[in-house]
């Protein structure tokens, strides 16, 4: 999944970004709110993280502006403010959590992953497809018979776009735009997505020629 970071503090910045790469998440980040707030239309992200006091626009300013373009993008928003009036303006202007600085990296964690089963999976804590087919929408892991699907990186992101958009079809463009952010070879998103599709034990990908993929539920 692609997060963007909006945080001036640099080291804080780091902190976060390699931190949430060594969870799988891929991570932009930026100092500046009219650098980020471009970067959206450039790019596909599934999260975003946003501090409040930065340069160009603030963090506010910059959700706001994406919700009434009709983003739906969950949001947190990382901050020192404490007064109560700023906790009501960050919900108003469109965020799903507030995350108050200092915090520890565990913490984040916790809210992000709530924040991502909540908006794409529907607040379920696993996914059960059937006959042991399982997928941990916590842990991004899927199982059968409580038994670790080994899945490589590119397979566990072309999965994950799938559930999110289950029951809808995702074509060619639409992996290149979240995957990768940039064009790639149809003919290698097929080949990894039928890779994918020999490891799993339910035929639960299904292929709708020359329009994509999608996982009904």
């Amino acid at each position: 999944m692609r997060v963007l970071l909006l945080e001036d503090e640099y080291m804080l910045r780091i902190s976060v970004t390699e931190f949430l790469e060594e969870l799988g998440f891929k991570v932009t980040g930026f100092s500046n709110g009219d650098r980020a707030h471009e970067a959206i239309y450039e790019t596909h992200f599934d999260l975003y993280l946003l501090d409040v006091n930065v340069s160009g626009i603030n963090g506010f300013e910059l959700l706001r502006r994406r919700r009434k373009e009709g983003d739906k993008t969950p949001a947190i928003f990382l901050t020192s403010m404490v007064n109560v009036n700023d906790l009501q303006e960050g919900y108003s202007s469109g965020c799903c959590d507030y995350v108050r600085k200092p915090f520890d990296l565990s913490e984040l964690q916790l809210r992000i992953m709530h924040a991502v089963k909540s908006y794409y999976h529907g607040g379920e804590n696993k996914l059960d497809f059937g006959d042991g087919l399982v997928y941990d929408t916590e842990n991004f892991t899927l199982t059968y018979k409580g038994e670790t699907i080994a899945l490589s990186k590119t397979e566990k992101e072309i999965f994950s776009v799938l559930l999110k958009h289950k029951n809808q079809i995702v074509s060619m463009e639409m992996f290149q735009d979240e995957i990768w952010g940039e064009y790639v070879d149809p003919t290698n998103i097929r080949v990894q997505i039928n890779n994918l599709r020999k490891k799993l034990p339910l035929e639960i990908i299904q292929n709708r020629r020359g329009l994509g993929y999608l996982i009904e539920r």
